[in-house]
């Protein structure tokens, strides 16, 4: 589901801010979208609640990173009684006009497969900024739960 249509919380705003942030960090050409989806009534049936999805587009085809667009879907579950979701995994897809050109996702061995994958400098980068993700997501779900023991 688009990422804008998800900010239903400040929490939540504040944390796909920070997505956005952290790719642009290591992608300094790219546009951010957080609503690269259509509004249509086949793209609603497909929805997934649970997913927080970003584009980043690039001024042209790239080719180190193999693409002129990445797809960036985060796979979220709602934490009980917490503003912001546990993020389970990460599913990151480079895209040129025609198709899909590899992906790369946060099982196995977090390696990209596809017809034309990123260079190795690339997918290095890609890892760690998915292993930042998680990072963000754990740090903003620690600092929602309040101090068993308190001063």
């Amino acid at each position: 589901m688009n990422a804008a249509d998800q900010a239903r919380s400040l929490h939540l705003a504040q944390a796909i801010a920070s997505v956005a942030a952290l790719f642009r960090g290591h992608f300094p050409d790219a546009r951010a979208n957080l609503t690269p989806w259509r509004d249509d009534p086949l793209t609603r049936a497909f929805a997934e609640q649970e997913s927080l999805d970003l584009a980043f587009h690039f001024p042209g085809w790239n080719p180190r990173n193999q693409c002129r667009s990445m797809l960036v879907q985060l796979r979220c579950e709602a934490a009980p009684g917490a503003d912001r979701p546990r993020l389970l995994g990460v599913l990151i897809r480079g895209f040129t006009d025609e198709s899909e050109r590899w992906r790369l996702a946060t099982v196995g061995d977090w390696q990209p497969s596809g017809s034309h994958p990123p260079q190795g400098a690339v997918a290095q980068k890609l890892q760690h900024l998915c292993r930042e993700l998680f990072e963000l997501f754990e740090d903003r779900a620690q600092a929602a739960e309040p101090d068993p023991h308190p001063a």
